[in-house]
């Protein structure tokens, strides 16, 4: 993703640094494959599906431009900052299906705070991806250690993968809890604790 400008200074202004999606290629690759599974795609309730389905490919892959606003900590804040239950909607790469749950993400204030909406923007950014769900919670936790210095940073995702309940075993209900800490969230036992209860997880 490019970043526009100084962290110190003014807002940063985030965008995904993606291909460009085909969006006729893609239309085609629908139809085809609509054809492969025996169904015709000139049909009257068919007609119109490869347009519907590449253009909400098109959507679930594009994350939003935002601009990461932090503010000085002037008042030294020291504890965690959690921002809980964030949606999570992603496609999971080997099958191209859709996972989607929550996101607990938080931080210990460095130097600068973070305006709360900007950890789920950060969760978006990388959620609207191809992605398997142990790279996406380690990508966020990695990307807001990177760009916000914080003392310290844990990210948890819970969530359920319809490749897992709709095919194969077909375990609906079933969640997959990933994890990724930095700094003293990482090396502290009583931190890294802290941020499990929170979460309402057992660390």
């Amino acid at each position: 993703m490019a970043i526009s400008a100084d962290l110190e200074s003014v807002p940063l202004h985030i965008v995904a640094r993606r291909e460009e999606i085909d969006l006729p290629a893609a239309q085609r690759a629908v139809a085809d494959l609509l054809t492969a599974l025996g169904r015709d795609p000139e049909s009257a309730h068919l007609v119109d599906t490869p347009r519907r389905v590449a253009n909400a490919y098109a959507e679930m892959l594009t994350p939003r431009e935002f601009e990461l606003t932090t503010f000085p900590n002037d008042e030294g804040y020291d504890e965690l900052v959690l921002a809980k239950d964030i949606p999570v909607q992603s496609l999971c790469e080997h099958h191209l299906l859709p996972f989607q749950g929550v996101a607990h993400v938080g931080y210990l204030p460095g130097d600068r705070i973070l305006g709360l909406s900007k950890l789920a923007r950060v969760v978006e950014l990388f959620a609207r991806d191809f992605q398997v769900q142990e790279r996406l919670t380690k990508q966020v936790a990695d990307w807001l250690q990177d760009h916000l210095d914080p003392k310290g940073v844990g990210v948890v995702i819970e969530a359920e993968h319809q490749c897992m309940s709709l095919r194969g075993v077909r375990a609906a209900g079933s969640r997959t809890v990933t994890s990724s800490l930095h700094g003293i969230l990482r090396e502290n036992p009583s931190s890294r604790q802290e941020f499990f209860a929170l979460t309402g997880l057992t660390p």
